[in-house]
């Protein structure tokens, strides 16, 4: 099914970057841009991607009895592989246009696609930095998170740690009750700023691999639904895995990329 004109027109039509916002992402490595999308395409993905997210969803166990990484959120990805229209919205110019501004890189490709829909009554998402997990030898990544409706602070919007991407220790972490603590503390006794605010309808959120964040609680009664798209710069080389994680997403989401070399595997395209 074809998507409606007005929401193509969005997804393709280009977003001019400032030097202030490139320089702000440059310092902190975090960015939230307003009015990335409309209402009416947010609105539109919002109806898609719930129903993918519903018809994919294999988690029968309440809320209440999961674990923290449990509680956190409903996680499926590659949603673009599964859906036309979704893949629209992944491979959108707009939003990678955006991903290569920041970065300062000629292109990128997807690395992967992921929804993030954290239930009413669904726990925090603890202290991380994404790279932990991926087997990349630079840290030319940028994740854009995008709220597919308001998020007010009580639904658990993105917070991040300004410019944290400098600190090495925590690195080592995988995302759970000890990284939530231990990053934690550390954070404390350092001078990077914690940023919590909520977004509003069309606003993203872009953040680099190594910049620490968590999410809040959503204490509301509705889903806090988000999807998300991560690139890395088109040049990509593969690195020697450093942790059982990082070969699980070799083999998950490089496939067939060897270590050296430019990750150019089917699933990840060049999408700018």
């Amino acid at each position: 099914m074809p998507l409606p004109v007005s929401v193509q027109q969005m997804l393709d039509k280009p977003y001019l970057l400032t030097q202030e916002q490139i320089d702000f992402y440059e310092a902190n490595r975090f960015i939230k841009v307003k009015n990335v999308f409309d209402a009416e395409t947010i609105g539109y993905f919002n109806q898609v991607i719930s129903g993918k997210v519903a018809e994919m969803n294999t988690v029968k166990t309440k809320v209440e009895d999961r674990d923290t990484y449990g509680k956190a959120f409903l996680q499926l990805f590659n949603l673009w592989r599964e859906d036309e229209r979704i893949k629209q919205f992944v491979f959108s110019k707009r939003l990678a246009s955006i991903a290569a501004g920041l970065m300062q890189v000629e292109g990128v490709r997807l690395y992967h696609d992921q929804a993030l829909f954290k239930e009413g009554g669904g726990g925090i998402t603890p202290w991380h930095a994404d790279q932990y997990y991926w087997p990349l030898e630079t840290d030319k990544t940028i994740t854009a998170w995008i709220p597919l409706q308001e998020t007010p602070l009580e639904m658990g919007p993105l917070e991040f740690s300004a410019g944290s991407h400098q600190i090495v220790e925590g690195r080592e972490l995988e995302i759970g009750d000890d990284s939530e603590t231990i990053i934690q503390q550390k954070l404390r006794v350092t001078d990077f700023k914690h940023v919590i605010e909520s977004f509003d309808l069309g606003e993203v959120s872009f953040h680099s691999g190594w910049v620490f964040h968590r999410a809040g609680a959503n204490t509301t009664d509705q889903v806090r639904k988000v999807m998300t798209v991560i690139y890395m710069d088109r040049d990509m080389r593969l690195k020697q895995p450093e942790n059982k994680n990082q070969v699980a997403d070799w083999n998950t989401w490089c496939p067939g990329a060897e270590i050296g070399e430019i990750i150019n595997s089917p699933i990840n395209p060049v999408l700018y």
